[in-house]
């Protein structure tokens, strides 16, 4: 019997360091909505990486380490006038697939690419407004995995 307790279980959440002012508004809708799931807000691990290209790996060393039942990731993947943006925004999303199923570690993420972000205060506002609901789609989607893992490995 599977017995899942919300308030026993510890996430991390990795973001990116460029655009904080928009990116950490993801955190804040991710805490929001575990909280009003029953989730205790103080067992979510916040981890700054440098930039999202970063962020599989880390991704792949907490899963590992056997302490979250979950690991959350948000960055702001923009383009700045070349391709390298498609590229960054494809590994880090086929990266973080990579790390759970690897280490059978629920990994989600919320690292978006715009197409069209230009920074003025209307785009800003946008994407931070845009980033506060993505953070609550990403509880939602971090609440649900670790439910139907716990339930499968509970199969096994």
């Amino acid at each position: 019997m599977n017995t899942f307790n919300p308030q026993q279980k510890r996430i991390a959440f990795i973001h990116a360091s460029w655009h904080t002012d928009i990116v950490l508004k993801c955190l804040d809708g991710f805490k929001d909505e575990l909280a009003s799931r029953g989730y205790d807000i103080s067992n979510i691990d916040v981890i700054a990486a440098p930039g999202a290209y970063e962020i599989p790996l880390q991704a792949k060393l907490l899963a590992k380490s056997g302490r979250y039942s979950a690991i959350a990731a948000s960055a702001l993947v923009v383009d700045g006038g070349i391709y390298r943006h498609d590229f960054v925004a494809a590994a880090v999303c086929n990266g973080l697939m990579q790390v759970q199923l690897e280490t059978e570690v629920p990994v989600l993420t919320a690292v978006l690419t715009p197409h069209n972000f230009h920074e003025h205060d209307e785009h800003k506002n946008y994407y931070a407004r845009h980033f506060l609901l993505k953070g609550q789609e990403l509880a939602n989607a971090a609440d649900q995995a670790m439910r139907l893992t716990a339930s499968s490995k509970a199969l096994a």
